[in-house]
């Protein structure tokens, strides 16, 4: 009787082993990795009158939302008090009615980091707004889109990218939708709180947001995401990433990011599928696990504990910009006319995505 295989029936095992791994592996990368549509490269062509305007209007909007270097945040409540002014503002001279969604913060929702973490910080228990304006959809009006941005950053850090940058780009696709005739819904949404000590916590304002819209059964189709969306390098190099994703992307930070959930990953294909169709600036994607790091670190995490699809559009943060978090995060590094044909893309993603019926 034979108990061990001979050397070639080994072999044959373990290249049988093999290539189930590699299928697998390659089943795991169509699945998540691979995007529809052709990224763009080479030269753009120059921006037209219409970018030529939303260039301004982003490079205008950075500038005044990053002008306190102290940054906006609750270690000086009223340092978010101008932000939400001009938020408030320039969504009204578009035409539009503002409705803020007010809450208490209370230790209580982020008291499991700790009594040494949380002594760092001031003003814990205080009322936030979140501020919210909406298209009313012709067709679908109950079915939803959420295109939204924090407005707050982290003590110290004027927080141009992060994330000034976010927020302009939502204020000017809201602009520029304005006048359109909409089949679905699309709510246009500044969140305050996403930076610490909130952070991943009950207390951030887009998880008091999401949770409102669950409670209400609100039929949230989508949730976007702008998150850091200005710094761009052609250098090899410049773009790093979380385990084992270097195998797979570009080493250059000269692209914008799509991420989503395994759960988002529709939503995500049918996104950048429509930024390819007509962006001039490269892209990639990726619809992956949640507990990936980046992957959930911003508003769209928020959607997706209260079970709304939900993605982020970002030039992918500490994986590639060096002022994260930093009193350098200032205007000056930001590459607006690269930002501006984000925005643009953005801009028919989500008019293509509201009148899909």
């Amino acid at each position: 009787m034979k108990i061990f295989p001979t050397f070639k029936e080994f072999i044959n095992d373990m290249l049988i082993i093999i290539t189930v791994i590699l299928v697998l592996l390659g089943g795991l990368w169509f699945y998540m990795i691979r995007m529809p549509n052709v990224a763009f490269q080479g030269e753009p062509p120059p921006l037209n009158p219409v970018e030529r305007e939303l260039f301004d209007n982003l490079k205008s909007h950075v500038a005044f939302l990053a002008s306190d270097l102290r940054g906006r945040n609750q270690n000086d409540n009223n340092s978010l008090t101008p932000s939400k002014n001009y938020i408030i503002d320039q969504f009204r001279a578009y035409g539009y009615q503002v409705s803020l969604q007010e809450y208490q913060a209370f230790v209580e929702m982020y008291s499991h980091l700790g009594a040494k973490l949380l002594a760092q910080y001031k003003n814990l228990d205080e009322t936030y707004a979140n501020i919210e304006v909406e298209l009313l959809g012709k067709d679908k009006p109950e079915e939803i889109i959420i295109v939204g941005a924090h407005y707050d950053s982290v003590a110290g850090s004027p927080g141009a990218n992060d994330n000034a940058s976010g927020v302009a780009g939502v204020l000017e696709i809201a602009r520029l939708l304005h006048e359109q005739k909409l089949s679905r819904t699309v709510r246009f949404v500044a969140f305050v709180n996403e930076e610490p000590p909130f952070f991943q916590t009950e207390a951030m304002g887009s998880f008091v947001y999401a949770k409102r819209s669950a409670t209400k059964a609100e039929n949230i189709v989508g949730m976007i995401a702008l998150e850091t969306i200005g710094y761009f390098r052609d250098e090899p190099g410049s773009q790093q990433y979380p385990p084992p994703f270097s195998f797979f992307y570009p080493d250059k930070g000269n692209f914008i990011g799509f991420v989503g959930n395994l759960w988002s990953r529709r939503l995500l294909r049918q996104a950048i599928d429509i930024f390819r169709k007509i962006s001039k600036i490269p892209s990639e994607g990726a619809a992956v696990p949640a507990f990936i790091p980046g992957v959930s670190w911003s508003d769209h995490g928020s959607f997706w504990k209260n079970d709304y699809p939900a993605i982020m559009i970002t030039d992918t943060a500490p994986y590639r910009y060096p002022y994260y978090h930093t009193a350098q995060d200032t205007p000056d590094q930001i590459d607006y006319k690269k930002m501006t044909r984000v925005v643009m893309g953005v801009q028919k993603v989500v008019e293509v995505l509201a009148n899909k019926l």
